[in-house]
């Protein structure tokens, strides 16, 4: 398999994957775990909007500290940061100081990692085997997936939620091991162009935060009030959700590459669809839920790679992957932040969750037109069409 030998790219995808760990561990109970400790669903809504709100604002500060640093010491940063917001999970108690504290952590946090990791790794990738590398990063978390949320349910169960998140923590600190074998890409201090260049990719991220919301952030709540507020349950739903994902994690990354794009648009946007009205039509029926739930992860094997082999490509093309990075991240925030105050607002007055799922609809329309446009218009068709532009 060719697209193994970027020594790099696999050793940014067991970063990834040690990451994984935590996102589908303590980090999948996130947002549950705020019900549990005192919050209604509207709140919990719109506690997630003041972190992408934060996220925003504090973005544009990552330009000069990579400049400054590099991307990788950038991303080594933003990993460990990360790692500081789930002790504070553990501690929140309603709305109060704890909950405020954990919002500027988590927004603070995330910013500098996903910025970071997603310019990281699209330097570092083959344009030829984009495709790929992100089916095979995809993969490994879906079969990690397996394991950590039973784990992180059992320990919230057994122990708390001072232990399940504190290892959650321990674990997102060790994930920055790995880049320390990684290499050094440096960012420039002045680019022309590069945010004007980003603007295809920002609208592809914007509709795409808009569709997290219900297709991700409002499911995990509907899921879990559906198992009856189960952490063990919940844990286990996740799991047979990643055990299905991990069937096809490598397929579609495969289709890409040898230029059927469009194809896998049309393919991912189907799948997409009937995940986000099968989740709406299931919230408040455990068996259905659960069948739901694990639908959405073979959905993932096909949406992500289609979305994110467009973008990473994208942004290795434009004068600067960072800055290309920080528009596409703030248009996420900027969907996200709008799709989760329609969200808390509907919910507030009343409105089941499942109505909030079928928000999405609206960001998966959006995406299907940019990217079947994307993909025509960039003659995605064979990878000997493709440049193989090396990391700067």
């Amino acid at each position: 398999m060719a697209f193994f030998r970027n020594s790099a790219v696999n050793l940014l995808n067991l970063h990834y994957g040690l990451h994984c760990i935590t996102l589908y561990g303590g980090g999948a109970f996130f947002l549950v775990y705020l019900l549990r400790a005192g919050l209604e669903a509207p709140a919990v809504l719109f506690s997630l909007a003041l972190i992408l709100v934060g996220r925003f604002a504090l973005r544009p500060l990552v330009v000069p500290l990579a400049a400054r640093w590099g991307l990788r010491a950038t991303l080594v940063a933003g990993t460990l940061l990360s790692a500081l917001q789930y002790p504070i999970v553990a501690e929140v108690r309603g709305i109060g100081v704890v909950l405020l504290a954990l919002i500027a952590v988590a927004a603070a946090g995330d910013m500098l990692y996903w910025t970071a990791y997603h310019a990281y790794f699209a330097a570092l990738g083959d344009n030829e085997f984009r495709g790929q590398q992100i089916g095979a990063r995809e993969a490994i978390a879906a079969i990690v997936g397996i394991i950590s949320p039973v784990f992180a349910g059992w320990l919230l169960v057994a122990f708390g939620p001072r232990a399940a998140f504190g290892a959650t923590s321990i674990i997102t600190a060790l994930a920055a091991l790995p880049l320390l074998g990684t290499p050094k890409v440096g960012v420039a201090q002045h680019v022309s162009g590069a945010f004007k260049a980003a603007l295809p990719g920002t609208l592809v991220f914007m509709a795409d935060g808009w569709l997290a919301v219900g297709l991700w952030f409002a499911w995990q709540l509907a899921l879990f009030l559906s198992l009856g507020e189960s952490f063990l349950a919940y844990g286990g739903a996740l799991a047979f959700a990643a055990l299905i994902g991990a069937i096809g994690g490598l397929t579609l990354g495969r289709h890409i590459d040898a230029g059927h794009g469009r194809r896998a648009v049309w393919l991912a946007v189907f799948a997409i669809g009937t995940i986000v009205v099968l989740r709406a039509i299931a919230t408040g029926h455990p068996a259905l839920a659960v069948l739901a739930n694990a639908l959405g992860a073979l959905g993932a094997c096909v949406y992500i790679p289609t979305v994110m082999t467009a973008l990473y490509t994208m942004a290795k093309q434009s004068p600067c992957t960072l800055r290309f990075h920080v528009a596409t991240e703030g248009g996420w925030d900027v969907g996200g932040t709008g799709g989760l105050l329609v969200a808390a607002t509907t919910t507030e007055f009343g409105f089941p969750l499942g109505a909030s799922i079928l928000l999405s609809l609206a960001g998966l329309a959006a995406i299907a037109i940019l990217l079947h446009r994307y993909y025509t218009e960039s003659g995605r068709l064979g990878p000997q069409r493709l440049p193989n532009v090396r990391g700067r």
